[in-house]
């Protein structure tokens, strides 16, 4: 495996706990060689099959809910010649489907109940209409509609037709729905319980820019007003003719629905269609609300295992947001998982059925992806809702330290066992802050909380000294700034670095335009950036706090007096030593903490806390309060054990072949070890690893 030299540099001044000599090895030299599966709160490995089949859980009741108005109660409505029940059923059509998709397949869907819609919308205006209102209505329709195929200008006010007034609320409200089902091209308003129907002049605005069966079915979509239902306007390779039916939308509807665009399932290089999906905007949050309609409001979440290989998590998560037709924020997971292995994880996606999910499995595994344990939950996941992560790993290359003549294994096994009982220096891992040699993840944190955006976002452009089309991109970019070219440039996989290109394209390099395109990023993975500042100098303080007391409990110290605690404890767990405490050995290394940075943190009074301010103070932060409120972003802060165990150690050397005996002695040429253990949420593989070795892996 190519060593990174930038992470021996970064690390090595990092100080250890233990005393041993340790080895040197190789790790990841495949992602099998790497395997990390996540520990729920139950203590479960995310891996192993869930009984509950997926036909059992998966079965959602339909949302007869709107985006935009209740549906309506018809079973209150009174209708004297007992026809009742023959309108509640032709009623149901104005509904809409759960899905609208142009000229291609639609999804989760019903097509037996959809088929006659159209008809069952004129059988429910012949229900209300006498004989003759119906004929002038329609005639009323085909005259707007000659005119506009004329090409003919409506000369003077808009021509209108009124059905009278209509005084029933009810009935009022399935004609505004049924006409406007069967006529999209038409719209109705109400006056003093006057129905009033006129053209529809945004549906011949829309026709200029799509078919006309486009624009028919887009306006049926907007007129059921169905909750996590989309539409699916036709492929289209014109990005120009793409940006203004965007433009058109979202002017003109921006306010009840939103509009992305994704690569066709049938994408590929030499047919570079992308679609536009409309879906409805989250409705804001009612001060009142009944339980009824809460009910009726809720959210799908499904959750999964996913499985991936060798692909950062954004990576997948970005193109599992794009097959299901959702954005990246929609997924929800308890932490971040490594780029070289096989990793399996719990996620939990928003607006997605099981159903829905399932149909993708072939799709994704040709991206080295599998789904599975899938199922329908009440809520998302948060990050840090797990209880670790368990690891099965194989160090390869087993040689000596230089200058070291002592007997492999006997080195090998002294250091595990050290490890085992002394515990690893609990050091935020290499992966926290990115793999570029040029720019790390923490240092665009830093530009974050100084509130220079335009910065952070070169800083996350900047190219590596590679030749390649996604470091070209990156070096035309910070060359002319224009995010429109290096949109050209950047492989589609790039997914984060697309969306904030697309972003600045249509916001401008200004320092307002980087803040809107920092928001084309999850709130999560704003934080990220923060986190990785915060976990950098955390470690250099574990650092500097071992190497100035060591192993003792001095005054001034932090201690969590509880034992079996997490990152995100309140202050009021931690405790102050006191003169007397260091005097009587009252504490251990072991109950030591320290902080992360944030705003709801207290400092060590000692060296180490004076360590902190002068530390602040050089990068600029002195009068920090760890909260962005451009990107809304709010560090609290959190405290973190100085010293960890790894749980369920277990370990065996191999041969990387055939294990050859030359007398008591293994042949060292072909040494590898198999080890395996747990560790805690938020405890880092890697450096357990290092703190075995003595080597900065």
């Amino acid at each position: 495996m190519e060593e990174d030299t930038h992470y021996r540099i970064r690390f090595s001044s990092l100080c250890f706990i233990n005393e041993h000599v340790g080895f040197q090895g190789t790790i990841k030299s495949s992602p099998g060689d790497f395997i990390v599966i996540e520990i729920d709160e139950q203590g479960q490995l995310v891996n192993k099959a869930i009984d509950e089949p997926i036909n059992a859980v998966s079965k959602i009741p339909e949302l007869n809910n709107f985006a935009k108005k209740p549906k309506l109660d018809l079973q209150n409505l009174s209708f004297e010649d007992g026809s009742y029940q023959e309108l509640n059923t032709l009623s149901r059509c104005s509904d809409g489907d759960q899905n609208h998709q142009s000229n291609s397949e639609k999804e989760d869907t019903i097509s037996d109940r959809t088929f006659n819609c159209e008809e069952e919308n004129a059988d429910v205006l012949n229900f209300f209409l006498d004989e003759k209102t119906n004929e002038l209505l329609n005639q009323f329709a085909c005259d707007v509609k000659e005119k506009w195929n004329s090409e003919t200008e409506l000369i003077g006010p808009s021509p209108e037709f009124s059905l009278g007034r209509i005084l029933d609320k009810n009935q009022r409200a399935i004609l505004h729905s049924a006409i406007r089902q069967k006529f999209p091209f038409l719209i109705t308003v109400g006056k003093n319980s006057e129905v009033v129907i006129k053209p529809n002049l945004e549906y011949k605005e829309l026709c200029h820019l799509v078919s006309e069966e486009e624009a028919l079915d887009f306006f049926k979509y907007l007129d059921a007003k169905k909750e996590n239902s989309k539409f699916t306007f036709k492929p289209d390779a014109n990005k120009d003719h793409r940006k203004a039916v965007h433009h058109f939308v979202n002017k003109k509807f921006g306010n009840l629905v939103e509009t992305k665009s994704f690569p066709e399932q049938t994408y590929s290089a030499c047919d570079p269609n992308v679609v536009i999906t409309v879906r409805f905007r989250e409705k804001t949050k009612h001060k009142k609300r009944s339980l009824l309609e809460c009910q009726e409001r809720k959210v799908i979440y499904t959750a999964f295992t996913l499985r991936k290989e060798n692909l950062e998590m954004f990576e997948a998560v970005g193109f599992l947001a794009i097959k299901l037709g959702v954005i990246p924020s929609d997924f929800t997971y308890a932490g971040l998982k490594d780029k070289k292995a096989i990793t399996y994880q719990a996620m939990v996606v928003r607006k997605v059925t099981p159903e829905r999910l399932k149909n993708i499995e072939k799709e994704i595994e040709k991206k080295r992806m599998n789904v599975f344990n899938i199922r329908s939950v009440g809520k998302p996941l948060r990050l840090g809702q797990l209880k670790g992560n368990h690891f099965d790993i194989v160090v390869r290359n087993l040689q000596n330290q230089i200058n070291d003549s002592v007997n492999l294994r006997e080195r090998i096994f002294e250091a595990i066992e050290n490890v085992k009982n002394k515990g690893f220096v609990n050091y935020y891992g290499p992966q926290r802050f990115g793999k570029g040699r040029k720019v790390h993840t923490d240092q665009i944190g830093l530009a974050l909380l100084k509130n220079e955006m335009v910065k952070a976002i070169k800083l996350f452009l900047t190219p590596e000294d590679l030749d390649d089309p996604v470091n070209r991109a990156k070096k035309y970019f910070l060359q002319t700034e224009d995010a429109k070219g290096t949109l050209s440039l950047m492989p589609e996989f790039k997914v984060r670095e697309r969306a904030l290109l697309e972003a600045l394209h249509r916001f401008g390099m200004t320092e307002e335009g980087c803040i809107q395109a920092w928001f084309s990023f999850p709130h999560s993975m704003r934080l990220f950036y923060i986190h990785a500042y915060s976990s950098k100098i955390w470690n250099e303080a574990a650092s500097y706090r071992l190497e100035t007391y060591g192993s003792r409990v001095v005054e001034g110290d932090l201690v969590c007096l509880d034992e079996d605690v997490d990152e995100h404890f309140p202050s009021t767990k931690v405790h102050l030593v006191t003169e007397e405490e260091e005097s009587a050995n009252t504490y251990t290394i072991h109950q030591v903490v320290l902080p992360v940075l944030g705003y709801n943190i207290q400092y060590p009074k000692n060296q180490v806390g004076q360590w902190y301010q002068e530390t602040l103070s050089r990068d600029g932060l002195q009068t920090c309060r760890f909260k962005v409120p451009t990107l809304k972003l709010n560090v609290p802060g959190c405290y973190r054990q100085i010293l960890k165990h790894a749980h369920n150690l277990s370990y065996q050397l191999m041969g990387d072949h055939d294990v050859k005996m030359e007398g008591s002695h293994i042949d060292e040429s072909t040494l590898s070890l198999l080890i395996s253990f747990n560790l805690d949420a938020s405890c880092y593989a890697t450096v357990c690893l290092r703190e075995v070795m003595k080597y900065d892996i």
